[in-house]
């Protein structure tokens, strides 16, 4: 409960979609985010804070406060009939919003969903939201919901859009998913604020995931930033958050990304300078967006007694839309008719809604700086978020850095203990898998805070396992390295040939918390039927940028 005042706190949570560690100001960007480095500076941010490294995986662990796959999603929202590959959260989890219920919160989601069944080759008329298999925000503890079911799509024209069971249309001419999310935000929080009870909201940005969608006024902003190129974009970033706190000094940058192309061989630099220019300007509105969350908290006078957390689902992300590929889920039209133009073509310059473009692996290395790998990975450029807690009646208003290791799986235990609420031992009869987070509330009193046990991670046989000071970590199909986190985050010396009983001892508590936790060989995984897709994608994964 707030600090002074007996009261329960209202909570929101945000997370935003693909993000890299250096992509926001007060974490080392030349970004326009004036609103997170408000809160950033004024709350706590988190030197070590992880997520999962993928969408849903991510998504499912930070509302149930289980690993992925005790909450059902061990890969995908592809259901492989396995207890952790069902991909939906299963009975035996409860939301942050059903458990928040249970103690007098209102609730409400705006945003990305993404873990409630495969909607990747659905359309409206195939797919079965609402129907077991296919659970719906409000059928899992918000009492609203405005947004997407899919992992992905355009933010002109997104898909699968819904409005609490309804599917619904974009609507008015300037309609931008991010903006959408945004003032339905303001909408819930004005609704739930002049209410007795705290409330709770969810607020799901698809920023900056691919598509490169962003309006001409945020991009005009950002246009030839980047003419110096990735390399020295990694590089001042590096330097601006060791400025900061966030980084160690004496953490070094990492190489950069073996399959990442010579600034100076570019010859279409003005369209790399472009591509980065949207994604900067999706991340722009973002921010825009998370200012009206904040204006709407001051007007009603209760932002002192608000807990806002900030965080990304996964690290930047590295993956290439070929010329020639089609995403079912990508509109083959713009609303107002014009055929829409998928892949990373450099006769075409992104952002408008008549394209579908990424940002590739070079920029995407930048967006992870100092750290290595991307989003998929379990190395630190894969799982490494920024992580803001903003509470104006608790936390000190001071700039205030935590090198503690928090996870995702820690986000329900700290709105229960928020809240004075209780993890619950079972859900409409469904025995409940224990909880497996901490509580943060004594790491925003305390910088010196640090956690008790082991985290660990497994996501399409990428492998890590933190232990204190000691991280285990392993690309598929590779071998075992061994990293000392306080004297080396950016992963640059491999002890794994020093340490032989250290990675015995690792190994060996993965392979414990695997069988626990309904953790399948990735090998057998891979060999199921349903994973042809993805057999496809491994095939091609994380090309060189063109």
């Amino acid at each position: 409960m707030s600090k002074g005042t007996g009261q329960r706190p209202n909570i929101i949570l945000i997370m935003v979609d693909d993000m890299g560690f250096s992509d926001i100001g007060c974490y080392g960007s030349e970004i326009n985010t004036p609103n997170l480095d408000h809160m950033s500076a004024s709350g706590a941010s988190f030197s070590q804070f992880y997520n999962y490294a993928r969408c849903c995986p991510t998504r499912a662990a930070l509302l149930t406060g289980v690993y992925p796959h005790q909450a059902g999603i061990g890969h995908m929202t592809v259901d492989l009939g396995w207890e952790g590959y069902r991909g939906f959260i299963n009975d035996n989890t409860i939301t942050i919003g059903e458990a928040l219920k249970i103690s007098g919160y209102n609730t409400a989601m705006a945003g990305k969903w993404h873990v409630g069944g495969d909607y990747l080759l659905s359309t409206p008329e195939s797919a079965r939201p609402g129907e077991p298999g296919w659970p719906m925000p409000v059928q899992r503890g918000f009492d609203h919901h405005y947004g997407t079911l899919i992992g992905a799509g355009s933010f002109f024209n997104p898909h699968t859009l819904v409005s609490d069971y309804d599917h619904i249309e974009p609507e008015g001419d300037d309609y931008y998913y991010t903006d959408a999310i945004g003032d339905h935000s303001v909408k819930f929080i004005d609704d739930m604020g002049a209410k007795e009870e705290p409330f709770f909201l969810y607020t799901a940005f698809t920023a900056p995931h691919w598509p490169l969608h962003a309006f001409e006024e945020d991009i005009a902003k950002y246009k030839g930033r980047y003419r110096n190129g990735w390399d020295e974009l990694r590089k001042s970033r590096y330097e601006e958050a060791k400025g900061s706190g966030v980084i160690d000094a004496k953490w070094a940058i990492s190489q950069r990304d073996e399959n990442q192309l010579d600034w100076n061989t570019v010859e279409d630099q003005d369209w790399e300078d472009a591509r980065m220019a949207v994604y900067a300007a999706q991340i722009d509105r973002m921010d825009q967006n998370i200012g009206k969350i904040l204006t709407k908290l001051r007007a009603m006078d209760i932002e002192n007694n608000t807990l806002i957390m900030f965080l990304s689902d996964n690290g930047g992300c590295a993956e290439f839309l070929k010329e020639d590929g089609r995403f079912e889920f990508a509109p083959s039209k713009t609303r107002d008719g014009q055929d829409v133009k998928t892949g990373n073509t450099k006769d075409v310059m992104p952002g408008p809604a008549d394209t579908y473009m990424s940002y590739d692996l070079s920029w995407a290395n930048a967006s992870n700086s100092p750290f290595r790998l991307f989003k998929h990975w379990t190395h630190e450029g894969g799982i490494s978020t920024p992580f803001i807690a903003y509470w104006p009646d608790v936390i000190d208003k001071e700039h205030r850095v935590f090198r503690g290791a928090g996870h995702i799986i820690d986000v329900m235990a700290t709105c229960l203990d928020a809240a004075g609420g209780q993890y619950p031992e079972d859900r409409d009869g469904f025995k409940l898998r224990p909880m497996q987070g901490q509580s943060l509330l004594p790491a925003f009193e305390n910088e010196s805070w640090t956690r008790d046990g082991e985290l660990f991670w497994e996501h399409e046989g990428n492998i890590a396992v933190r232990q204190n000071e000691w991280k285990l970590v392993r690309k598929f199909p590779g071998d075992f390295e061994l990293y000392n986190m306080d004297e080396d985050r950016t992963e640059t010396n491999n002890l794994a040939r020093k340490m032989p009983e250290r990675i015995l001892e690792m190994t060996g508590l993965y392979d414990s918390w695997a069988s626990r936790s309904y953790v399948i060989p990735w090998e057998r995984v891979l060999d199921h039927p349903d994973m042809t897709a993805t057999r496809k994608r491994l095939k091609e994964q994380a090309p060189p940028s063109s």
